[in-house]
């Protein structure tokens, strides 16, 4: 019988998950797998799930659909049901099992906090956002602290764009056409694919801001995030909410003059947001991505001397696009 500890990962087969079970692995975990169809656990097998969990040392749920689409009603509905349904399950089997695990980490988003151009978004003073992307987060993580689980830390990680990954490859990929300029938002219709959900829905009108190709870009290497996660394990006094983030925060300008750097194209055009609607439209995707401003800094990452492996934007999206 294999005496190596138990790391159940769910929502394991995207990219994020796949660096994850490959660490947890080289670190001696055995890795149970859980998703729709498994291979170790499934979502639809309840008293299997409960079985892996009773037991195991870690717990780290990344499951959920992607927010890379279009947010019409049907994607939206399931944006928030694959993430609280799959976080109530875990909570529920940890809750009863005999032997709950120690850590339980839960994915989560930088997008939780508001549009912010004046100061950046810390987890003891950053202030949340309104409309569907921060509901959403929101009853994900108020389902991940419910209750009382006495024996179980609990770490919602609040993910900030992730470098090698779909986003910055879509990035890369309208950069290498010669949309690599500056992204400007602006007027456009109203629409109510923004709009709240979930018990408590927030936010009205499209926001639209004048930041003149100055909205915050806050971003993570795949590396640091998988070594980060490494390090909330190794260090006890961390729970709740954590960013993850880079301290050095950029910004629209400066992304997409390093994107032109890295794909070796000097010229962009640049696209202001009525320009922008359209492209998202055919890309099956939201302007969200790039025209909301994310000021997001790792307060305690920072405070728990953690170190970024991939501290500047340039080597790091060098990196991720080398990959």
């Amino acid at each position: 019988m294999s005496t190596r500890p138990v790391a159940v990962v769910a929502g394991w087969n995207g990219f994020i998950g796949h660096r994850l079970v490959a660490d947890l692995t080289e670190r001696g975990y055995a890795v149970a797998r859980v998703g729709r169809s498994g291979p170790d656990g499934r979502w639809d097998d309840p008293a299997g799930l409960a079985r892996l969990i009773d037991g195991a040392e870690l717990v780290i749920n990344l499951a959920g659909k992607s927010v890379g689409c279009r947010y019409i009603d049907a994607n939206r509905d399931e944006i928030l049901r694959s993430r609280v349904e799959t976080t109530r399950q875990l909570r529920e089997a940890i809750a009863a099992a005999e032997r709950p695990p120690s850590l339980w980490m839960n994915a989560s988003t930088a997008t939780i906090y508001r549009y912010a151009l004046d100061r950046p978004q810390t987890e003891s003073d950053g202030e949340l956002g309104s409309g569907f992307s921060v509901d959403v987060a929101s009853n994900w993580e108020r389902e991940l602290f419910a209750g009382e689980l006495p024996g179980t830390r609990r770490v919602a990680l609040r993910m900030a764009i992730v470098l090698g990954g779909p986003a910055s490859d879509m990035l890369a990929r309208a950069t290498r056409l010669g949309l690599g300029g500056t992204q400007y938002d602006g007027p456009w219709f109203q629409h109510r694919r923004y709009r709240g959900i979930g018990d408590q829905p927030t936010g009205g009108p499209v926001p639209m801001h004048r930041s003149k190709g100055r909205q915050k870009f806050s971003w993570i290497h795949i590396d640091d995030v998988v070594a980060a996660v490494r390090f909330i394990a190794e260090h006890e006094e961390i729970d709740g909410p954590v960013n993850l983030a880079t301290m050095t925060t950029s910004d629209n300008r400066t992304l997409m003059a390093e994107l032109r750097r890295a794909v070796r194209r000097p010229i962009g055009l640049p696209a202001w947001r009525w320009m922008l609607e359209p492209g998202m439209l055919v890309l099956r995707n939201e302007t969200e991505l790039i025209l909301k401003s994310r000021w997001v800094h790792p307060e305690k990452l920072v405070d728990a001397g953690f170190t970024f492996a991939w501290p500047e934007l340039g080597p790091a999206l060098d990196d991720a696009l080398r990959r």
